[in-house]
This record gives C-alpha cells, sequence and structure tokens, in this order.
C-alpha cells in the first residue's frame, strides 16, 4: 500500500491511465472486429470501410502508448491483405 502522499497520488494517476487505456483498448478491437465480421460476410466495400475507419483509431493507440507501432503495422498489413483478397 502507497504510504507517501506521492506514492498515492501515482496509485491515483495510474488507476486514470487504466481506464482511458482500457477503454481505448476496447474501441480499437471493437474497429478490429468490425473488419473481420465484413471480412467473414464476403462483402468488400463494407470490408473497406471498416478498415479505413479502424485505421486512425488504431494508428491513435499507438501515438497513446497502448499498441506498440510495429503490432498496429502487423494488424494493419494482414487485415488489408485479407480485404484485398475477398472476390
Amino acid at each position: 500500500m502507497a504510504n507517501s502522499p506521492q506514492a498515492k497520488k501515482r496509485a491515483r494517476q495510474n488507476e486514470k491511465r487504466f481506464a482511458i487505456n482500457k477503454a481505448r483498448r476496447s474501441r480499437i478491437r471493437t474497429h478490429l472486429r468490425k473488419v473481420e465480421e465484413a471480412i467473414a460476410s464476403g462483402d468488400k466495400e463494407a470490408a473497406m470501410a471498416a478498415l479505413r475507419e479502424a485505421q486512425p483509431e488504431l494508428m491513435r493507440g499507438v501515438t497513446k502508448g497502448v499498441f506498440h507501432k510495429n503490432t498496429a503495422a502487423r494488424k494493419m498489413s494482414r487485415l488489408s491483405a485479407r480485404v484485398k483478397a475477398i472476390g
């Protein structure tokens, strides 16, 4: 348990950041899931639209430190290749 005022403040800040990061991570996963569902349905237009919406959200996650840059790049690359391969 934090005893000093500084440690107590850091604990409060960590809780707040954890909640913000959790919400951001959840929002990104939702966008990625929409792309996956569009790919599964075979609708190329919907998949491309979902991918266009997901891309800035994913990159924002990188700038905020939720995801590593290479992780986001890998996800985008693999998703865009799958969208491109649709009929």
